[in-house]
């Protein structure tokens, strides 16, 4: 492989950069330094007001920030489970915030460092396309507007909150999660409208702070797209807490404002009208590519078919070859680590097309879908689904085996949920996992491991676990798919 780390003129003399990203966030930021590392003279254009993409600072990083907050709680609310005593149990939403706070401007902190050091250009401001291979940026600072040409760039802009029109929504007033991660307020009582991961990840920090929660989602399981018995096992843990309702299969009608100044949801319900209330609505209904203003078409860059995210193939190239996306404005699998792979691929193919790396092609590989949701109990994914195989007409075969009755989390008394894996029905190799329960989130990896390297049930099997562990339960159902 030819690389030259000199971040020295652009390789052609007729553009300002060889790689030009739009973003700067965990996507932009990893097509940016591997750009850098293949020698492509690079710049990257953000004009958010504090750097650092979704993640750091209106995702992944400050939600779970919160929810660990809640899931403190939560243990303390169940400690004469275990034989404790906590009085005068009190929490303090300025006090959660302000520890969110600390933590995302450490993070922000060295996302811009990393941003503005000499290995590439950082400019500050908004770009849109003029044609297919120049810029106009509006300044942040508000100085004059300025153009750059590029032999190549990155859109990697993210997303933004996805909105509805209903009926008195507007006038009545709402959070998204945006505002909830910001709020030292918390209300007494919510009504979250949407079963998403978002959605649900919200919900279960108000209630695990004692709010009454009610979760109002359209489709008729919450978390659409996994199987059934997942979303099925999750919510029935949710379901269970006694304050906390869950509505799935509805149809949202109008929201208005009580005469005492309480929120009100209408919805029908199996085609019965029913209403919610609470202080506060959360409006989580996921989140949409941040494509507007780019001026795609004057780049000719086009759409996929649902005319929503920007259309790429596997090596991130767009209908215009020379310009790639990556994260959420394109990807699949709305996901951190995959979008910082496809900044990367990215990247990597540009180089190739510039002629600055003599290296085999890089594509991505959604094989895997790892997916995962910090609800209480958390849910991960890994791999396809038991109902997406069957749909597509796979034979396989499928084994589970419940926490209730695996000796660490009845130790642990985290008994709701299940594990489940999913194999090809000849082979035996594991093509799917699935875990609902205690610290999904990480016990799920084993199986994303499994799945990179197409280890059989047999294979699986062969690896030692430590007993008493969490991660021990996935041999219960590794053991019944070689007898099924």
């Amino acid at each position: 492989m030819t690389q030259n780390p000199e971040n020295a003129r652009s390789s052609d003399s007729r553009f300002d950069y060889d790689f030009v990203v739009i973003g700067g966030g965990s996507g932009g930021y990893a097509a940016a330094r591997t750009a850098h590392e293949a020698g492509l003279k690079t710049a990257v254009i953000d004009g958010a007001e504090t750097l650092g993409g979704l993640c750091i600072l209106r995702g992944c990083m400050p939600s779970k920030t919160l929810i660990e907050s809640a899931n403190r709680a939560r243990t303390i609310r169940r400690a004469r489970d275990f034989g404790l005593r906590a009085e005068n149990f009190a929490f303090h939403g300025s006090e959660i915030i302000s520890r969110k706070r600390a933590l995302i401007q450490e993070f922000a902190g060295y996302r811009q460092q990393q941003l503005e050091d000499d290995r590439f250009d950082l400019i500050r401001g908004v770009a849109a396309f003029e044609d297919p291979h120049s810029l106009r940026i509006t300044m942040r600072d508000g100085g004059e507007e300025r153009s750059i040409t590029f032999a190549t760039a990155c859109v990697a802009t993210g997303s933004v909150i996805q909105t509805i029109d209903l009926p008195g929504l507007e006038e009545c007033g709402y959070w998204t999660s945006d505002d909830v991660l910001d709020s030292e307020e918390i209300p007494p009582s919510i009504v979250v409208l949407g079963g998403g991961a978002i959605a649900l990840e919200m919900a279960c920090y108000f209630e695990g702070l004692g709010c009454e929660v009610t979760v109002v989602q359209r489709s008729e399981q919450v978390l659409s797209g996994s199987d059934r018995d997942v979303a099925k096992a999750l919510e029935e843990a949710i379901s269970s807490r006694e304050n906390l309702n869950l509505f799935t299969g509805t149809s949202l009608q109008r929201v208005e404002r009580s005469s005492d100044g309480r929120a009100v949801v209408h919805f029908l319900h199996d085609g019965v009208p029913k209403e919610v209330s609470g202080e506060r609505i959360l409006l989580a209904l996921g989140r949409k590519p941040a494509i507007a203003g780019l001026n795609l078409e004057t780049a000719g860059v086009e759409l996929d078919e649902r005319g929503r995210r920007i259309a790429t193939d596997r090596r991130m190239r767009t209908s215009r070859p020379h310009i790639f996306a990556a994260g959420d404005v394109c990807s699949p699998i709305e996901v951190v680590h995959v979008a910082i792979e496809q900044g990367e691929v990215a990247a990597h193919e540009a180089a190739r097309m510039l002629g600055k790396l003599d290296a085999p092609e890089k594509s991505m590989d959604y094989r895997l879908k790892l997916f995962g949701v910090f609800t209480d109990p958390q849910v991960a994914t890994v791999g396809i689904g038991e109902d997406e195989a069957r749909s597509e007409g796979r034979e396989v075969v499928a084994a589970s085996y419940p926490f209730d009755d695996h000796g660490k989390s009845m130790v642990m008394g985290e008994t709701h949920g299940f594990v489940k894996l999913i194999a090809d029905a000849k082979t035996r190799t594991l093509i799917g996992g699935a875990v609902v329960g205690p610290e999904a989130a990480e016990i799920i990896h084993e199986i994303v491991v499994a799945l990179k390297f197409n280890c059989t049930a047999e294979q699986f099997l062969e690896i030692p676990h430590y007993h008493p562990t969490l991660s021990e339960i996935w041999t219960y159902p590794a053991e019944e798919l070689l007898e099924l």
